[in-house]
């Protein structure tokens, strides 16, 4: 059941109830979920970790433990427990470490500083003004006009060194002058020197690097134990630690869901959304959770102005190509699904836009390690996985019927680059594959387009469907049907006048029939307004032409870069085979990761504007259970009910 807030304006007016108080013990759970947060954020932090490619090809699965369903009371008595005997060590040696980091960040700042001046032998205390000098350290990048100012002030002595060369050579300065030179000095350095800032100790540069350096090493030292032992504490209880904060967060998810009810001193009001097909199960929760002291009612919601949420339906198989419905809208309560639709016409511009079997066989191979190796760590890796599997299966088939693998690498490995003999003929439906489709773009052109069209027409009756179930009958007749007879009637006499079709004339007579039927409904529906949606619709179906133009461009930088490779390799004696090797490995890389992202954006872009359009409308909310998500905890099942 998704719960409905009940607010004060609500509750009173139309219940005649209050509405239920924050529960008391709300800031209780908040606090102790913040408190254990902290603990494992810490402890975590210093816990030995895979890295690089062992850990994405083994990860590990969180540990569950098995809890009983225990009372609030006893809850906090086990945090606060644990609180007792970890909060206060964890926290003073993870502060010792910030001290420390703090620490060796400055110390490592002064080595930086006072190493620009370790030629020099001075004491660091003299820095600054005293009773008869004032010394400045500091570092130039124009030395000779430095030079010359000083030069002109008998009393400032400079002493130089060269700490960085090139182009722009910087120098470290050590400015002495008399007291009574101060404000020459002031003017000089402001002008010339920048200022490095050395701290006061009674060494000179060298001796205070060599202090600084064994007081890190002391540091390092002291860091090195306490990560140490905050590991084993991690070890041994952290993992009890992330139980506690999962059973703290679901108890506050428990409490603050009662401020969503409205209530008398004895009764309590629920209000929200449950699927008809729960109903029953959800009131026989109820009864039993109540002994049969409730009263439940069910009622049909309407679209306006309840605003019901909507739940998305879709087999397992399909459960990727919800995101890519959210991403554009999630449908309102009781609008066309169009997910399953949407999700074939996908994978189908998809694989004729990418349209290389060698392309399509790594997506495969990526799809199917990602299915098995890590499908089960992750429901959201699991259907994309599947999703992977049908764009590299269609992609495949595609390529094999246009002759594209890895561009015609494999026709020049096998065959020679010169040949003009195919891998493979064969006829399907009268049909001599494959079809190649830099020598024949028109015939690829003609099935972009017929795609298109039906397309375009599923999304027509589907918005016929969508008009007929909400009964927007006027709408249905004219905006949503004009569009059949347009272009049954428009198609018949373009293939008369510009295609030079033969046309019986009852034919011809019934197709400008149809083409002035349908401009009466599209005029009746949009005025005269409606003959832009006329070419709107034009522009639309000529969209899928896209599917020849990136399916041409991936076969083109294939076949590009195979000739390039190739050249390359003979122009380079001796290592020409491995030079071309890696070429192609890199460039069919970079080719299929730019192709499959284009294919993927523009087959997007064809279901959200071109098909989309003709039904779609979108705005609703997501259908929210309340319910609890466990990751490292699962309640022990009661053997003796």
């Amino acid at each position: 059941m998704q719960i409905s807030e009940i607010n004060r304006e609500e509750a009173e007016k139309t219940y005649d109830l209050q509405p239920s108080t924050v529960h008391p013990e709300t800031t209780i759970c908040t606090t102790y979920q913040q408190r254990l947060k902290d603990l494992i954020k810490i402890l975590s932090k210093h816990q030995k970790k895979e890295k690089g490619l062992a850990a994405m090809l083994n990860p590990t699965l969180p540990e569950v433990s098995e809890v009983e369903d225990i009372s609030s009371e006893e809850l906090y008595s086990d945090i606060e427990s644990t609180l007792a005997e970890f909060e206060k060590p964890v926290l003073k040696q993870h502060h010792r470490l910030e001290n420390i980091k703090e620490r060796l960040n400055l110390l490592n700042g002064h080595i930086e500083n006072i190493g620009q001046f370790s030629p020099f032998h001075f004491n660091l205390n003299d820095l600054g003004l005293s009773s008869y000098l004032i010394i400045k350290a500091g570092i130039t990048e124009d030395l000779d006009a430095l030079n010359q100012a000083v030069s002109s002030h008998d009393l400032i002595a400079m002493y130089d060194h060269q700490i960085k060369k090139g182009k722009k050579p910087v120098w470290s300065i050590l400015l002495i002058g008399h007291i009574t030179t101060k404000k020459d000095m002031d003017r000089i350095c402001s002008s010339y020197l920048f200022d490095i800032e050395l701290p006061k100790m009674n060494s000179t540069p060298r001796e205070a690097i060599s202090t600084f350096k064994q007081e890190m090493k002391r540091l390092k030292k002291e860091q090195k134990n306490i990560v140490s032992e905050l590991r084993s504490i991690g070890q041994q209880h952290l993992h009890y630690m992330r139980v506690l904060h999962e059973q703290i967060r679901i108890e506050r998810m428990r409490k603050e869901i009662k401020q969503s009810f409205a209530q008398t001193q004895s009764t309590i009001l629920i209000k929200g959304w449950v699927k008809s097909e729960d109903s029953t199960h959800l009131e026989k929760i109820i009864d039993e959770s109540t002994k049969n002291h409730a009263i439940i009612s069910f009622q049909n919601p309407s679209p306006n102005p309840d605003y019901p949420p909507t739940d998305i339906k879709t087999p397992k198989w399909a459960e990727g190509f919800k995101t890519l419905v959210e991403l554009f809208a999630v449908p309102r309560y009781n609008e066309i699904n169009p997910t399953i639709i949407m999700g074939i016409f996908f994978v189908i511009f998809f694989g004729v836009m990418l349209g290389d079997a060698g392309y399509g066989i790594i997506l495969l191979i990526l799809s199917l390690v990602g299915y098995l190796k890590f499908g089960k760590y992750s429901p959201m890796i699991r259907s994309w996985s599947i999703m992977g599997l049908m764009l590299g299966g269609v992609t495949t088939i595609v390529g094999f019927l246009t002759y594209s693998i890895f561009g015609n690498l494999i026709h020049m490995i096998l065959l020679g680059d010169s040949s003009t003999q195919l891998l493979y003929q064969f006829n399907l439906l009268g049909i001599q594959f494959p079809i190649d489709s830099l020598k024949d773009p028109i015939t690829i052109l003609t099935t972009a387009l017929i795609l298109g069209l039906v397309h375009l027409n599923i999304g027509i009756i589907l918005g016929l469907y969508q008009a007929y179930k909400r009964k927007q009958y006027k709408e249905m007749l004219t905006e949503k049907l004009c569009w059949i007879p347009l272009q049954i009637g428009g198609g018949l006499l373009i293939g008369y006048f510009i295609l030079d079709w033969v046309v019986p004339d009852p034919l011809f007579t019934i197709a400008g029939i149809l083409v002035v039927i349908g401009l009466i409904q599209l005029l009746y529906a949009s005025g005269p307004v409606g003959f832009f949606d006329i070419t709107g619709y034009v522009g639309d179906w000529l969209s899928y032409a896209r599917l020849l133009a990136l399916g041409l461009a991936t076969a083109g930088m294939a076949l590009a870069f195979n000739v390039v490779s190739s050249l390359l390799g003979e122009m380079i004696p001796f290592v020409g085979i491995v030079i071309t090797i890696l070429l192609l490995l890199v460039l069919h890389v970079v080719n299929l990761a730019i192709s499959a992202l284009g294919a993927g954006v523009h087959s997007l872009r064809l279901q959200y504007v071109e098909f989309f359009n003709r039904f779609y409308e979108g705005g609703g909310s997501m259908f929210t259970p309340f319910q609890t998500k466990r990751t490292y905890t699962q309640l022990k099942k009661d053997k003796n009910p």
